[in-house]
């Protein structure tokens, strides 16, 4: 057996403790199945004496994170701090201008910084490695970057977040609101005490544009992600989309079209009412779950745990085995400078279903005003329901399911009703997916 793969970790948090003891418990197996063993010689994280519940004697402290790439004795560095900028950012170019490979878990850098970081490691024929970035221990980055290699991929989608799958399954099962179940998973530890990142849809859209890159061959453009969160769905509206047979679910969605020479790619994460006859209608709790509809494997379901300490961990060392393993390949299976640019596509000519909820003034007239919009904008009404009961007073809440049509149309219908006193707050508008 060859000398061991030496190793440096930066974050020790819940993922570095979790690599940790990976090794420990199966380091017979993987150092087997790597042809060499995978030793930890250096760590670094903010807090030398918390107690992670793991001995880190045998390991060289490092405080500053960066000090880490200029170690001689380090083949590959593991970054599991996060962010996309600073010093996550600064110890990934700094370790592979030194030459060495590297290992991450942050999707935000990823999404941001991809492609400097994956011209970076082919210059210096190193790997750059991310699976744990997407889908905790779901080997998607893999699947679709090896396993579907032969196909072409045209279209991608899932559930993306987890925290996002349990709040909306939550609601789903217990018919409460928004609010008391985000507090519920603050407090069960699936959403963090500021969940921004996950109930607005950024952590879902960082995913997303990774997985794009990947499935299309095209460069990364987080920027250009359509990101729609879940905060603005009620209880009422679970509760229609069952009616109709559907769940609701965060979904992130890509495609790519050629048109006269030119690539246009379309980036969207939103709330979909999700057939209850589709595979992710299925998925609950904090649960990922990625569809990849190639043109001669056929639709791949990928579902597993997005995050947590021993998914997450299983992802960053089934990178490192593949670096023991001596495979490098492009971090996004082409080359940088292979990798296409691509338009953000225009919405407005999808075709879909749409499920529009208004909440309005209880005044004779308000529907009649609605209904207007649509026709006016060329949105054929499937059906229409009221919540609420003129003699309660107060807002009512006005759910419309339109017919297929263009998305532009929709949009249409929405500006004419812009402004108006009618309305007590801004539609929400959500796509029916199968």
């Amino acid at each position: 057996m060859t000398a061991p793969l030496r190793i440096a970790l930066a974050g020790l948090g819940t993922v570095g403790a979790g690599v940790i003891r990976l090794l420990e418990a199966n380091g017979d197996i993987i150092a087997a199945r790597a042809g060499r063993a995978l030793q930890v010689v250096a760590v670094c994280a903010r807090d030398r004496t918390k107690d992670r519940g793991i001995d880190l004697s045998p390991y060289a402290w490092e405080d500053d994170m960066t000090a880490l790439a200029a170690r001689d004795d380090v083949d590959a560095v593991v970054e599991l701090v996060g962010g996309s900028d600073g010093p996550a950012l600064a110890l990934a170019r700094n370790a592979l201008n030194s030459g060495k490979q590297v290992v991450t878990a942050n999707k935000a850098m990823i999404a941001h910084h991809g492609m400097e970081l994956a011209a970076l490691a082919e210059g210096k024929g190193v790997a750059l490695k991310y699976e744990a970035a997407v889908a905790g221990g779901i080997p998607v980055i893999k699947g679709l970057g090896e396993g579907a290699a032969a196909n072409r991929i045209d279209g991608i989608y899932g559930i993306l977040n987890g925290t996002c799958n349990y709040i909306l399954s939550q609601m789903e099962s217990t018919g409460a609101d928004f609010g008391d179940v985000l507090k519920d998973a603050q407090d069960l530890g699936y959403a963090e005490a500021d969940p921004a990142f996950d109930i607005e849809g950024v952590d879902a859209a960082h995913k997303l544009a990774i997985l794009a890159a990947l499935a299309f061959g095209t460069q990364l453009d987080f920027a250009a992600v359509d990101i729609s969160g879940i905060t603005k769905i009620r209880a009422a509206d679970i509760a229609q989309a069952d009616a109709l047979g559907y769940v609701i679910r965060l979904i992130g969605v890509a495609d790519c079209e050629d048109k006269g020479g030119e690539r246009f790619l379309f980036q969207r994460v939103q709330p979909y009412l999700v057939s209850k006859q589709h595979p992710l209608a299925s998925v609950d709790g904090p649960t990922n779950a990625v569809v990849a509809e190639c043109n001669f494997a056929g639709r791949l379901l990928f579902e597993g745990a997005g995050a947590g300490d021993g998914p997450t961990a299983s992802a960053v060392v089934a990178d490192l085995i593949d670096i023991a393993r001596d495979r490098v390949a492009p971090p996004f299976s082409l080359p940088v400078s292979a990798l296409q640019s691509a338009a953000p596509a225009d919405p407005g000519h999808r075709v879909s279903r749409a499920y529009m909820r208004f909440v309005v003034a209880d005044r004779p007239g308000v529907l009649a005003e609605i209904t207007a919009a649509m026709r006016d904008a060329g949105v054929s009404i499937e059906s229409m329901i009221q919540h609420g009961h003129p003699e309660e007073g107060g807002d009512v809440l006005v759910a419309i399911v339109s017919h297929e049509g263009p998305e532009s149309a929709v949009s249409a219908a929405l500006d004419l009703l812009d402004g108006s006193p009618s309305l007590s707050e801004p539609p929400l508008v959500m796509r029916l997916l199968g």
